[in-house]
């Protein structure tokens, strides 16, 4: 128990000492609030203990350097005045606030050596707040309606952002949700997919809408929206074209393959004989037994049936704007229909697992040439949707 002890007691040392030189390594590289956040979470219990003296001493060291060092910076920004700095000095008196409301459940800290409590100048940031939460939005809502003016979709997505930023500090300011929706509208990159079938054959008509339905790709985004049917409202900006130019199908086959399966399995009990043909004993006179074994036969007949279809096509990316081919892709795919059962004659114990379950199967019907071809869709969807996700349009 005592050794038990000890080891805890030394455990919790090592992990102190650990903690304490991570919090001056902070303090002494200049991270101040990680400094800070190391020694609040080591004061949330016990803070009255000699043991955590240090981390008091620490945090009053950080958070003054930290308050300093962030005032000193917004006191640059306020004189450059540049509204483009209007966010970031906003964003500093945010930090100033949250971290003495980090900082204020612990309070007062008492430092012995000293005979006095640690100091935290807590300051009322409300109005620097507002203020300038005021000054930002102004600015973020002059900005973006600028760009709303743009002619480049790029300009839109930027009014878009600095609408949600705008939305996020301060909510309903003027008409922003509705802009940024407007915002969203314009900025988005509109794709009309159509499916062109050059093979001469007839592609199941579910296979077309398969292929086509966009939505089981899961590949709309932000900025880009398939459609596969045209909107006379939406003005398309590219087309994604998949031409299906050729389609083999394999003849109905069954292939046979003749098989010969033995085994040896125990048949009882026999003398055992020595090299002249005598029965052999023991001690006591006991004739000697031994296991016998025969040998099993089994003639299998496996049989299979196979049939396959091979699709071959072309995808071609169109600016609509410009009218110029902006990329193409092969596309291919392969479908194997293949089963396989089989017969036997003979001693079926001789089979291992494999050729049992073949055994206790049938023929089946060959799956039709439409079958086949719409059997093929799952992994030319596969295959397309990995080229839509690597085509980027802007």
């Amino acid at each position: 128990m005592k050794k038990l002890l000890l080891l805890t007691f030394s455990l919790s040392l090592i992990v102190a000492c650990s903690s304490v030189k991570q919090t001056e390594q902070a303090l002494n590289t200049g991270n101040y609030n990680q400094a800070i956040t190391i020694a609040l979470k080591n004061l949330r219990t016990n803070k009255e203990k000699k043991g955590k003296q240090s981390y008091i001493t620490m945090l009053e060291s950080a958070y003054a350097k930290a308050n300093q060092r962030d005032l000193e910076r917004v006191e640059f920004l306020t004189k450059d005045n540049n509204e483009a700095q209007l966010e970031e000095v906003y964003n500093i008196y945010q930090q100033l606030s949250e971290r003495q409301e980090k900082v204020k459940p612990v309070l007062p800290l008492y430092i012995m050596e000293e005979n006095r409590n640690a100091t935290f100048k807590l300051t009322n940031y409300s109005d620097k707040i507002i203020g300038t939460k005021n000054n930002l939005s102004a600015y973020l809502y002059k900005n973006a309606n600028k760009l709303m003016n743009s002619t480049s979709k790029f300009g839109f997505r930027q009014a878009y952002d600095d609408f949600n930023y705008l939305e996020k500090i301060n909510p309903n300011y003027k008409n922003t949700r509705a802009l940024i929706n407007e915002a969203h509208v314009k900025g988005t990159d509109y794709v009309i997919v159509e499916m062109k079938n050059e093979t001469r054959k007839v592609i199941p008509k579910r296979l077309e809408e398969d292929l086509l339905n966009m939505s089981t790709y899961d590949m709309n985004n932000l900025w880009t929206v398939y459609h596969n049917n045209k909107l006379k409202s939406t003005k398309y900006d590219f087309s994604m074209n998949i031409n299906l130019r050729d389609i083999n199908i394999s003849p109905e086959q069954i292939r046979e393959k003749q098989i010969i399966r033995e085994k040896q399995i125990l048949d009882g009990k026999k003398s055992l004989l020595d090299d002249n043909g005598n029965t052999v004993k023991d001690s006591l006179g006991n004739v000697i037994k031994v296991d016998k074994y025969k040998t099993i036969v089994c003639d299998v007949n496996t049989f299979t049936q196979f049939k396959s279809v091979q699709v071959k096509g072309q995808v071609y990316y169109k600016d609509l704007i410009t009218k110029q081919l902006i990329d193409t892709f092969p596309l291919e795919s392969e479908f194997i229909f293949e089963h396989r059962y089989a017969t036997y004659n003979g001693d079926r114990n001789a089979l291992d697992d494999t050729y049992l379950g073949l055994i206790g199967k049938r023929v089946v019907p060959f799956p039709t040439n439409e079958q086949m071809i719409f059997d093929s869709s799952e992994d030319l969807k596969a295959k397309l949707k990995e080229i839509i996700t690597n085509q980027h349009f802007r």
